[in-house]
């Protein structure tokens, strides 16, 4: 973490949850408010994974206040896990609690962009979502929420061409239909090892955009 790092807790459907609030730095101005969402809790997903943190980066570099938090059942976040539907919920709680009003974005890496999905289909007829970011999108083991034809130019969905837990095809089969373009990182996998730079460069241009 660092100074502009600081971890809290609210109250959820399940109980506590658990997060941290990035803000951005001195001098930049405020953009509005970003919930980032984590990878599958029951295969060691947490809001310290590598690629959340660089999302979280890259939105606190743009001037927007970043917020990770555990889904339920990890780290001091209470529940159980519940396949997406009570960490929906979960995600929702934290956008009533932390972004009431004013300009929101939603992110999520590989299981958590499954939930931000489902959290821009439940928002979007009341509030406009002005950046989403879909990474290593779990399409080819849940079953994930189309995006509203209106979202897709705030929508960026990045995935890595060698990604061998959620295969490329199967976000192309997803993407397909709805004409949705997705961005793709020539030999990357589903964590991005050593491309994480890239990343980050890839998600600071949309947000910039």
């Amino acid at each position: 973490m660092n100074l502009q790092t600081r971890r809290f807790q609210l109250a959820g459907p399940a109980g506590t949850i658990e997060a941290l609030r990035d803000e951005p730095g001195p001098g930049l101005a405020r953009r509005g408010t970003a919930i980032i969402t984590h990878p599958h809790p029951l295969f060691g997903g947490t809001m310290e994974n590598k690629v959340v943190q660089t999302l979280a980066r890259a939105f606190v570099q743009s001037g927007w206040v970043a917020i990770r938090f555990n889904f339920r059942g990890v780290g001091a976040s209470q529940g159980l896990h519940d396949e997406g539907r009570g960490e929906l919920e979960d995600m929702l709680a934290l956008v009533s609690s932390e972004a009431p009003d004013g300009a929101l974005a939603l992110a999520g890496f590989s299981f958590g962009s499954h939930v931000a999905c489902g959290a821009v289909k439940a928002l979007w007829s009341s509030r406009t979502i002005e950046k989403i970011v879909l990474v290593g999108t779990a399409v080819s083991r849940f079953e994930v929420a189309d995006l509203p034809l209106q979202a897709h130019d705030a929508t960026l969905v990045i995935h890595g061409e060698q990604d061998d837990t959620v295969p490329l095809a199967s976000v192309m089969d997803w993407a397909r239909p709805q004409s949705l373009p997705v961005t793709v990182v020539p030999g990357g996998g589903h964590f991005f090892h050593g491309q994480l730079p890239l990343l980050k460069s890839l998600v600071l241009r949309h947000l910039r955009s």
